[in-house]
């Protein structure tokens, strides 16, 4: 990992309880983002430095980064620089903390008398806090956040990035919650922080998502927890105590690196009946490419050669990857019905329909007979995007990819329709 001295650091932007943040000279709307090893709690009534802290938080925070941002998730990381820096894009921060909570527990529950320690929520529990140290940080409701008008970065923060930030922060959390399944590890809650980019101007995720940002109990056990929670629970801060916030620490930043990794590498066979349809089939390839899944392309016939289709079923059924077919024939589709007649596994139809016969050759992929459970997607995105939902479920890396994809849909229809307003007005 390079060293910070190979920057030409600015002026000093911000310096917090546990970072630093640095202009970059040589990098216009960059700065850097260097980590301190102090650890506080209580809005640092209690603080103590542990050696270390900087470059584990760092890790931390690069590896839960590049996993949204891989995910498609809009960020303000760059890329990870030294053991204790990672250089982000310059953003004028919102001064509030999203909250997000799956179980009850801390200050939920004396905030909420009569909440037993456990309760589940579902949907997902949504707070914001004002960042105000004097004041200890008070809970804020949305209208105090839309009265309070904030100007950042020239954007205004309205109703429309309310929403974006509200609708950003479950999604994170739910992609996060899944990828610490695969650890059994329970994320309880979680809190992020949003900026403005200064550059581009669009509401980013900003800050950091270290061990201090979140709860974590390992096997859905709070007497395990590995998260900053049992810093602020000791009674006594001891070298030997510190010792275990550490080991902690650590524990967390090397798990959170396995986060990157599929536990479930499936993939998806396209079978064309002819190589007439491969422009159709590159599609489903593209597609399945922006989800991370390796998609394979092959030519065989049911009709003309239904001996080589079952061999070539029988070639991706003796490796165990988790695989989906996609049937890909015009005309009489016999390849999806005899794939779907002789595979346990899934089997998608996705016929390239054509404008003179069209109409009627797609009852071939609709009519099956009984015992046959192949389903039928005319759009080869929608193909891709289906093959994706069903490999997602066992693969936490595809699935956050669908989740980042359905946020951004969304964002990108709330930002037309304040878009089209504004023009309106």
């Amino acid at each position: 990992m390079s060293n910070t001295t190979e920057l030409k650091l600015g002026q000093k932007l911000n310096e917090g309880k546990t970072k630093q943040i640095f202009e970059l000279v040589d990098e216009p709307g960059h700065v850097l983002v260097q980590s301190k090893d102090q650890i506080t709690a209580g809005n640092a009534v209690r603080k103590d430095q542990m050696e270390g802290k900087a470059a584990i938080a760092n890790k931390t925070t690069s590896s839960v980064f590049k996993l949204l941002q891989d995910a498609g998730f809009k960020t303000a990381f760059v890329r990870q620089h030294s053991d204790t820096a990672f250089v982000a894009s310059r953003c004028e921060m919102i001064p509030i903390e999203w909250v997000c909570r799956r179980i009850a527990t801390g200050s939920f529950l004396k905030r909420n008398p009569g909440v037993k320690e456990g309760y589940r929520f579902s949907p997902l529990k949504m707070e914001m806090f004002f960042k105000d140290d004097a004041n200890n940080d008070p809970q804020w409701s949305e209208e105090q956040l839309l009265a309070a008008g904030f100007e950042l970065a020239g954007l205004t923060i309205g109703r429309c990035e309310v929403d974006i930030m509200s609708k950003s922060t479950v999604a994170i959390f739910e992609v996060l919650e899944k990828a610490w399944g695969t650890q059994d590890c329970t994320l309880v809650d979680m809190k992020i922080e949003f900026g403005v980019n200064v550059t581009t101007k669009e509401i980013v995720l900003a800050d950091v998502i270290d061990n201090d940002s979140w709860r974590l109990w390992p096997a859905g056990d709070r007497s395990q927890q590995k998260d900053k929670q049992v810093y602020r629970d000791l009674k006594e801060v001891t070298p030997e105590a510190m010792q275990m916030v550490k080991r902690n620490f650590e524990w967390v930043a090397e798990r959170v690196k396995l986060l990157l990794e599929s536990q479930a590498k499936g993939r998806v066979v396209v079978l064309m009946g002819s190589t007439s349809d491969v422009a159709h089939c590159e599609k489903i390839r593209k597609a399945c490419g922006s989800y991370g899944i390796p998609c394979h392309l092959r030519v065989t016939s049911a009709h003309k050669g239904p001996d080589e289709t079952l061999r070539i079923k029988a070639e991706y059924e003796g490796d165990g990857v988790p695989t989906i077919f996609v049937a890909v024939a015009g005309r009489s589709n016999g390849l999806g019905p005899v794939m779907s007649g002789n595979t346990a596994y899934p089997v998608i139809n996705c016929p390239p329909v054509t404008p003179d016969w069209g109409a009627q050759d797609i009852w071939s992929s609709l009519r099956m007979p009984s015992g046959l459970g192949c389903s039928t997607v005319l759009s080869p995105e929608a193909a891709a995007q289906f093959a994706a939902q069903i490999l997602g479920l066992n693969d936490h890396l595809v699935w956050a990819r669908l989740r980042a994809s359905m946020l951004n849909t969304w964002v990108s229809l709330k930002q037309a329709d304040k878009k089209l307003q504004e023009c309106s007005l």
